[in-house]
């Protein structure tokens, strides 16, 4: 099973379609607060449908509270500045990914944190300056099933 860590997401739309792909994946979910939004809002329950109760959502005051109470393999954050792609990294399970707030992307500070095993990016455009964080999170998800094998999935 795969982690996936949304450090102080802002954009309850994302969050929503967030968790529907957590509970067609079983990934769990792991929010980092602050958040930009509330957990009961209806945008966020829009976005998600019904799918939040499939899901093992866990919420951390900080990230230091996420790294005290969460035992993964490895934390792989995922950045515009991240040297290497994502398809070139060696997913397994019981990887954690890493994602930041939609406007302004994970800090250097959590970036060169010696918890953070690799930084790697989604390949754009020159010049682009990021993509939906959802869109980002289905690539890499996808790829580490991938890469896994699909465990659970038909």
């Amino acid at each position: 099973m795969l982690d996936l860590i949304l450090y102080q997401p802002e954009i309850p739309p994302n969050t929503g379609n967030i968790i529907r792909l957590c509970a067609n994946t079983g990934t769990r979910l792991h929010l980092i607060h602050p958040l930009g939004f509330l957990l009961t809002g209806k945008d966020l329950k829009r976005a998600g449908l019904d799918y939040g109760s499939l899901v093992e959502i866990s919420e951390h005051s900080s990230f230091d509270d996420f790294l005290s109470t969460t035992r993964s393999k490895r934390i792989i954050a995922f950045s515009t500045a991240g040297k290497k792609p994502y398809n070139e990294i060696k997913f397994e399970q019981g990887d954690a990914l890493l994602f930041g707030p939609e406007t302004r992307g994970l800090p250097q500070a959590v970036l060169s944190a010696a918890y953070c095993n690799e930084v790697a990016r989604v390949p754009m455009k020159k010049n682009s300056r990021s993509l939906n964080l959802s869109n980002a999170v289905s690539v890499v998800v996808y790829e580490a099933m991938r890469q896994c094998g699909f465990p659970g999935l038909i």
